[in-house]
């Protein structure tokens, strides 16, 4: 994995689809961003050593505390950036691509101020 964004949007995946279906494996990971068993193993390991997730003795993928605040809060950023550009007049599709690049770049104190403009 090179980069923080890529860590986010493992994490990020991992939740989403343990919102759908009770277990997540190394291949639901895979097939949901269309990368390579091998690449999405290798990450998982990353993420393991890093302390965001947890394999069970079924490979059964969790998050951990910590991995769960940080994919809950990347999702957080991604359903409110989309909101807003929706709102601005970008279709669904833009806006969702262009909150997945938003998501990882935006300060802190820039997202709080989206946010509470969001919710208005």
């Amino acid at each position: 994995m090179k980069t923080h964004e890529s860590e986010e949007m493992y994490l990020e995946t991992i939740l989403l689809l343990s919102r759908k279906q009770q277990a997540v494996h190394a291949i639901d990971i895979a097939g949901e961003l269309g990368y390579a068993k091998s690449s999405v193993s290798r990450a998982v390991g990353l993420l393991v050593g890093k302390g965001y997730i947890a394999l069970n003795e079924s490979d059964e993928i969790s998050l951990t505390s910590a991995g769960r605040e940080r994919a809950e809060g990347v999702y957080d950023r991604h359903r409110v950036i989309t909101s807003l550009l929706m709102k601005m007049g970008a279709d669904r599709g833009l806006a969702e691509d262009n909150a997945c690049r938003i998501e990882h770049v935006i300060s802190p104190e820039l997202f709080e101020i989206m946010k509470e403009y969001e919710q208005r």
